[in-house]
């Protein structure tokens, strides 16, 4: 008999989780979304086989259910799960950002009757919504099993074989530890970034129009800034302890940081900037991380008529995916006037291959 699977929320992750789960197994898919039109959208490109307006209706017959959905919506899903009469040995998972609250919620309200395992998935994109989901968005991704206590492992086993068709790299840690690792590496750079933006804001020079200026290398280490700001409300105030913890360790850094240039020792800044350099250059550079990647290529064009639309023409007609697209008029330590940005590394060697066949100059800059 086939599985049954409800998964509330269709946007990209909920939609992508749906297309992996299809991809691996035989089963019967039914969809929740307080977005009417992405249901239905859902339904018409097969990404599922029904779709309800009623939660209680499918949890009480799913084997599996999938909250994929911000995450004070996931909390107010799972008080109303606590509510129905649900199937016996049923899993229930998420995907939410922040997972202590997630995962405390459900062993109190739950108290045993039905199994839940926190999850995370680190992938994403910079597109939103079910028509966007792609079955391989989480390929090589590290994805988070989080449950409650150590004993489920029968029950995770399970969980990650039903996810098998993402081919993420599964990673068991506990709520505390999950919280902290994506504090450090995602949350509190959003914080960051925000308030770089913020800075640069507040510092307006009158004969420059700072923002200009600013769309080179300040574009891209503030470009997490632009993330949805209420998602983002949700995973800062159910972290906010851990962004406290950081914000101390930072501004010790910081103090770090303000001694040398008090003293303007060369050497000392020299080794600062050097030992920053190694230390990232060492990332990996095919790895998903928590913050979705941007691959760019930048190209020379001539200052002519159609120039622009015929790097694009061969680039479409390659089947590849571009993402975005920027014209640069001014350059900071970047060669190249056009950038060009590829949901992926192998389409931007693909890209990279096309144009220089096509006499087109092209440069990195990672």
């Amino acid at each position: 008999m086939r599985k049954k699977v409800l998964i509330v929320g269709l946007g990209l992750i909920g939609g992508s989780l749906a297309k992996a789960i299809r991809a691996a197994h035989d089963v019967d898919i039914t969809g929740y979304d307080t977005n009417q039109e992405s249901l239905i959208e859902a339904k018409s490109l097969g990404i599922i086989d029904h779709y309800t307006a009623v939660i209680s209706d499918s949890a009480k017959a799913a084997d599996f259910i999938l909250l994929a959905a911000p995450v004070n919506s996931i909390l107010e899903h799972i008080e109303l799960l606590s509510k129905i009469d649900l199937k016996p040995g049923v899993i229930i998972t998420d995907v939410g950002s922040t997972k202590r609250q997630i995962v405390n919620k459900a062993a109190n309200v739950f108290q045993g009757r039905c199994t839940f395992i926190g999850g995370h998935p680190m992938a994403g994109s910079h597109k939103s919504g079910v028509s966007a989901s792609q079955p391989n968005l989480f390929e090589n991704a590290y994805y988070f099993i989080v449950p409650d206590t150590i004993d489920k492992t029968k029950e995770a086993d399970q969980l990650q074989t039903l996810l098998k068709g993402t081919h993420a790299k599964f990673i068991t840690v506990t709520p505390d530890k999950h919280d902290d690792i994506v504090g450090i590496i995602s949350h509190f750079p959003h914080l960051i970034a925000s308030g770089l933006v913020h800075h640069l804001k507040e510092h307006p020079e009158q004969e420059f129009n700072l923002r200009n200026l600013a769309a080179g290398g300040f574009r891209d280490i503030t470009r997490i800034a632009s993330a949805d700001p209420v998602m983002w409300q949700d995973i800062i105030s159910n972290n906010s302890d851990i962004m406290l913890k950081l914000f101390h360790s930072w501004e010790e850094e910081m103090g770090r940081i303000k001694t040398m240039l008090m003293s303007n020792d060369r050497d000392q800044i020299k080794t600062f900037f050097s030992d920053a350099k190694a230390y990232r250059d060492g990332f990996p550079q095919k790895e998903k991380g928590a913050i979705p990647a941007y691959y760019d290529l930048y190209a020379d064009i001539p200052d002519q008529p159609l120039a622009i639309s015929d790097i694009t023409r061969l680039i479409g007609e390659a089947d590849l995916n571009l993402t975005n697209i920027n014209i640069i008029e001014l350059r900071e330590n970047i060669f190249g006037v056009l950038r060009l940005s590829f949901p992926t590394l192998q389409q931007r060697e693909q890209a990279m291959a096309v144009l220089s066949n096509n006499n087109y100059k092209t440069y990195l800059n990672d």
